[in-house]
């Protein structure tokens, strides 16, 4: 798309979209900041099935530019303010995206870079790859990534890492739960494919909702009432509509649903 972002949709509607500062460890700055949050909503208006993201290079992406920061911190509290809301919602365009989502990581990554990483549903890592949250050593706090990076690694993970800004190596980031699955050199590619068929295996409107539904009974908004209600409503929805009777009738001849291509 740009020279700081790349954006491919291959014929199976899965996106890839890259980071591509790699000169500066794909940090962000406010100009990749709005072609992400661009990019995420061409990905939502052209349907894709699911979307990979990862970095160019040998780092995932390294949070904040400095050059930014140096701005950011030259400018008014006002500036400062719109420029993380920016920020903000990219993030939530990212954690809100109808199709699932798959981190790439294919090295290193820190601050923000972590708080792109817990908004995709999920995350594959080099084994070699490094994290960390060091805002407080910067005398900062990662404050727009908090509502995404607490719910996935934990309050008891967030409480220490946020607070000592520790480095993570990769066992410790599943073990946290921050990624799903960590690969050796040359293994990346693979993973990740695999990950993607098994997605791909899935009922697409099925997906986006199942995204809804976690996100709902995640957040506690509902009494028990109102979420029986409101699952109860879900399924009974599906269970009718014509990706759900699709689903239902292949199962039941032993054939492919028509979301899944010939090979999968």
């Amino acid at each position: 798309m740009t020279d700081l972002l790349k954006l491919d949709i291959d014929n199976r509607g899965v996106a890839t979209v890259t980071l591509n500062r790699p000169e500066v460890h794909n940090a962000f700055n406010a100009e990749l900041v709005a072609e992400l949050s661009a990019t995420f909503d061409k990905v939502a208006a052209e349907g894709a099935r699911a979307m990979i993201l990862t970095g160019e290079g040998h780092s995932f992406s390294a949070g904040a530019d400095l050059n930014w920061m140096r701005s950011m911190a030259e400018g008014s509290e006002a500036e400062n303010r719109d420029d993380a809301k920016r920020l903000a919602a990219m993030l939530r365009k990212l954690d809100q995206l109808p199709c699932p989502t798959v981190a790439r990581v294919n090295g290193h990554a820190f601050g923000g870079g972590v708080g792109l990483i817990a908004c995709c549903d999920l995350a594959v890592a080099l084994e070699t790859a490094k994290f960390g949250l060091t805002e407080v050593r910067l005398g900062l706090a990662p404050a727009t990534i908090a509502p995404f990076v607490i719910p996935r690694i934990g309050v008891n993970n967030a409480r220490h890492y946020m607070l000592t800004g520790e480095r993570i190596d990769a066992e410790r980031a599943v073990r946290i739960g921050l990624v799903s699955d960590t690969v050796p050199t040359g293994q990346l590619d693979g993973h990740v494919d695999d990950l993607i068929k098994l997605l791909l295996a899935g009922g697409p409107h099925a997906q986006a909702h199942c995204k809804e539904l976690i996100h709902t009974i995640a957040s506690g908004r509902h009494d028990e009432a109102e979420t029986d209600r409101r699952t109860s409503e879900l399924i009974a929805a599906l269970r009718v509509s014509r990706e759900g009777q699709e689903g239902l009738n292949a199962f039941l001849e032993k054939r492919k649903p028509s979301w899944v291509a010939g090979d999968s």
